[in-house]
């Protein structure tokens, strides 16, 4: 009697979509998760960790729901709204879905959101807003437009088309940030301290943290850690990593300096990250990013 193959059960979506060139130096990245086609996984398995970062992100939520996760993990009855803005994080978040869901993010440098809009990225560190509340008519139209959409490629061919003519626009006169955050956080620097504007340390700094919503010190914290892991990534995923390789590699004064920043951006020590990253469904933003 023929044994008939079993059929693979679907697992969730993740992806990680980088945008068109002419973009490069205004979105970081996109992202779509989408948990609506896969068995529900278990509620542990429904939390979203995130790193703190320099970049901001706007949240669409196509289908299902997202709660705020409280510290200690006890879960708000707060839903978030479909459309929501989320400025650059100085610690860990982790947000909840009560059931499936299906995310659509876009992540933004904030310097270039700030020349897009004029809103100051200070005001919005570690903040969450209706996105009604921090962007205008042109902004909402794209909006309402990206969740009707019928797929992701739609998505992201709206948001790019959106976005093209009005970055080109917000960069004339500029020499043009580079993409990667390196470069990003090593430009604006300059481009801070080259306003034509009084150029004292203090009054560089405040047109960094309105462009960034961070310190520069901060910045290049994070810049640090985000290189070192992408560095290091297959070897973390592995799990033949050396911490103290790692961390000489890195610029990190020992072992112990570099797992204070780990935890201080993650939430875990480098052991407790690669088993996450390994084990854990809720660390999948760690395993997609690239």
């Amino acid at each position: 009697m023929a044994v008939m193959a079993s059929t693979p059960t679907p697992a969730p979506v993740t992806r990680l979509i980088a945008p068109r060139t002419a973009l490069a130096s205004c979105v970081r990245a996109i992202l779509v998760r989408d948990t609506t086609r896969c068995p529900l996984l278990p509620p542990a398995q429904r939390l979203n960790r995130f790193p703190a970062a320099p970049m901001c992100s706007i949240i669409w939520t196509i289908a299902g729901d997202v709660e705020a996760a409280v510290p200690g993990l006890a879960l708000t009855d707060v839903r978030m709204p479909s459309a929501l803005f989320g400025g650059p994080r100085s610690y860990p978040l982790v947000s909840y879905n009560p059931g499936p869901v299906h995310s659509f993010i876009v992540m933004f440098y904030p310097a270039a959101l700030h020349a897009l809009t004029g809103v100051p990225m200070d005001a919005l560190l570690d903040q969450f807003r209706p996105f009604d509340a921090v962007f205008g008519a042109d902004w909402q139209a794209l909006s309402g437009a990206v969740l009707a959409a019928p797929d992701d490629e739609t998505r992201i061919a709206l948001v790019e088309a959106f976005l093209a003519p009005r970055w080109q626009q917000a960069r004339q006169g500029s020499d043009g940030a580079a993409g990667a955050v390196q470069d990003w956080v090593r430009r604006l620097g300059v481009q801070a301290a080259s306003t034509g504007l009084a150029s004292g340390a203090r009054n560089v700094e405040r047109r960094i943290k309105a462009w960034a919503g961070q310190p520069m010190r901060t910045l290049r914290r994070m810049r640090r850690a985000e290189q070192l892991f992408l560095d290091e990534r297959g070897a973390i995923l592995q799990g033949t990593a050396s911490w103290s390789d790692i961390a000489a590699s890195g610029g990190y004064a020992d072992q112990a300096h570099f797992c204070r920043e780990t935890r201080e951006i993650t939430g875990l020590t480098p052991t407790e990250l690669a088993r996450a990253m390994r084990d854990d469904e809720s660390y999948w933003i760690y395993r997609v990013w690239n």
